[in-house]
């Protein structure tokens, strides 16, 4: 998954968002972007960008163990099986040709 562009300085913005927060919540990110040598904007534009990307990978990678990999292995290097319901099911006409 190509990463997104995080820092102010690449590109130019034309979207906006907007958030509230509480007092303390202003106060930690504002330490935070400070400790991070960027602005508030930068830091929770970065952040956010970070947390989407991140849950965006937890929907396409997941991680087992080496027993459930070897059993996964194992089932798709078996001989194809004649499965009715799956012959039944591509036998029908997509619904977006209907």
């Amino acid at each position: 998954m190509p990463s997104i562009e995080t820092t102010a300085t690449r590109g130019s913005r034309s979207a906006r968002l907007g958030l509230r927060t509480t007092p303390e919540q202003e106060t930690i990110l504002r330490r935070a972007a400070a400790l991070s040598h960027k602005s508030l904007t930068e830091f929770v534009l970065d952040s956010a960008c970070l947390a989407a990307e991140q849950t965006l990978l937890d929907q396409r990678l997941f991680m087992v163990s080496e027993g459930q990999a070897t059993t996964l292995l194992e089932l798709l290097d078996r001989p194809a099986e004649e499965n009715s319901g799956l012959r039944d099911l591509f036998a029908k006409p997509a619904p977006w040709n209907l």
